[in-house]
């Protein structure tokens, strides 16, 4: 009767993990993706592609630091181009694992834990890719340390009414917070790698890694209390990070910027795009290294369901948008919402409104959401579509500004395009070598799913 009560009767016909596996199988086959499994010709040739992308980022961020910004297409009035745009874009991506791992932890939803731990990961390598575009941006990224408040001879503090400190603190804790749970989390998958790793080498440095862990009753209670602490922690970033980069626009008087549905309008946002990351990498990896019996139709499912309700609430914020554009009476918002859909990047908000809107309903057939060529194909329109929100937000918004002598228009440079297809480059170079290195599924907790999965069998034979 007990375990019974742990499945909801509408989810008894689809495992969180295909019936037949037990612990022994778990463990064995996704520590043999890390341990055994050769290195193939197709990986070999994927990460010399990717790796050769990041190269390019090197080479566009060199010589950026020799030229200066002006290398970009940033000008006057645009001042904020592909940097800033592409901040929020990444920071939004990484959305969908803190929320994975921390509040769909705190609600004891077990579907979370075969996609948690690629998740996490994916926060970590695009909140760094995040990083790379507003230190850069400010000109003198040799100074960023001046953005901290330390203790200096010259007594001289940040300016704590600025976004751009508020960002700082923001993100930075986003991002300690999300690698020590990810870290964490990690622990005892790497105290199994360490047993199981032949290599004396590889023993050795998965065991300094696994901080002496071993399976103890006390190490368990001790992790089960950190790791609630954390997820507790985090939970409150998954709101915060992304209201705080909404700050960056709404405390501006520009017309488009001013308005105070930003802060959950940008965290739904985040959600939307980091759930289609996560379909986007869930899918082929899944496919690549036959993971389909635990990244199942039911995680893939619930992931285009969130997907869809966070799109709804992106159209909402866009109809409101629009909405107080007319209602307002104001003749800069009115023109704000002509611009945008008679200016000169009618084109791009038309294609934005396509992404985000029309395309994803698609996902309430069911037929969509169980089709993984699908479900991928919108999940990637939807990261284009948040991408050319972003667009929209940060350069339409300047190219008209309160004066007509202030319009302006901005083209990004081949540098623009380089730097940011260079952060793809890094993002997925991080992948890639995450996928061989570590587990990409936590081991343990799929483990805890085995009573789940023995009650799913029982009642498919029972019928």
């Amino acid at each position: 009767m007990a375990t019974n009560t742990q499945i909801p009767v509408a989810d008894r016909r689809v495992p969180v993990i295909a019936p037949g596996h037990t612990f022994s199988t778990i463990t064995e086959k996704i520590s043999n993706i890390v341990l055994s499994r050769p290195v193939s010709l197709g990986w070999i040739v994927g990460f010399l592609i990717v790796f050769s992308m990041m190269n390019m980022l090197m080479m566009a961020l060199g010589y950026l630091f020799i030229k200066g910004t002006g290398i970009w297409g940033i000008n006057i009035p645009i001042g904020w181009g592909f940097a800033i745009v592409n901040f929020v874009w990444w920071i939004g991506i990484g959305h969908a694992g803190t929320l994975i791992s921390a509040i769909l932890c705190l609600l004891r939803q077990s579907w979370r834990n075969s996609i948690n731990r690629f998740a996490e990961a994916m926060t970590l390598f695009a909140v760094a890719c995040a990083g790379i575009f507003p230190l850069a941006h400010t000109g003198r990224p040799w100074l960023a340390y001046w953005l901290f408040p330390y203790p200096n001879t010259m007594n001289y503090w940040p300016n704590f009414r600025s976004p751009l400190v508020w960002d700082v603190f923001a993100v930075s804790t986003y991002f300690i917070i999300s690698l020590v749970f990810w870290f964490v989390g990690l622990i005892p998958d790497l105290a199994t790698l360490r047993d199981r790793a032949e290599n004396p080498w590889v023993r050795r440095i998965y065991g300094l890694l696994a901080m002496g862990w071993r399976g103890s009753a006390r190490h368990w209670h001790r992790y089960d209390t950190a790791y609630l602490l954390l997820a507790g922690l985090a939970t409150p970033l998954v709101l915060s990070v992304h209201t705080v980069v909404s700050f960056d626009f709404a405390v501006g008087i520009v017309p488009g910027w001013h308005t105070t549905i930003f802060p959950p309008y940008f965290v739904a946002g985040a959600i939307y795009s980091g759930f289609a990351m996560v379909l986007c990498l869930a899918i082929p990896i899944r496919k690549i290294y036959g993971l389909q019996d635990f990244i199942t139709m039911r995680h893939l499912e619930n992931a285009a369901k969130v997907m869809l309700a966070t799109g709804l609430i992106v159209a909402y914020g866009y109809g409101m948008e629009a909405f107080m554009g007319w209602y307002s009476g104001n003749k800069f918002d009115s023109f704000l919402l002509w611009n945008r859909l008679h200016g000169p990047y009618r084109l791009t908000y038309m294609a934005l409104l396509a992404c985000n809107i029309f395309i994803p309903q698609v996902l309430w057939l069911k037929k969509f959401r169980v089709s993984t060529g699908w479900l991928w194909l919108i999940s990637f329109v939807v990261l284009v579509g948040m991408w050319l929100e972003r667009f929209i937000i940060v350069v339409v918004s300047l190219s008209r500004d309160f004066l007509t002598s202030s319009f302006g228009m901005y083209y990004p440079t081949k540098w623009d395009w380089m730097t940011f297809a260079g952060t793809i480059g890094m993002f997925l170079t991080a992948m890639w070598l995450f996928v061989r290195i570590l587990p990409m599924i936590s081991i343990f907790e799929l483990r805890t799913l085995l009573p789940e999965s023995q009650v799913h069998e029982a009642a498919e034979v029972k019928q």
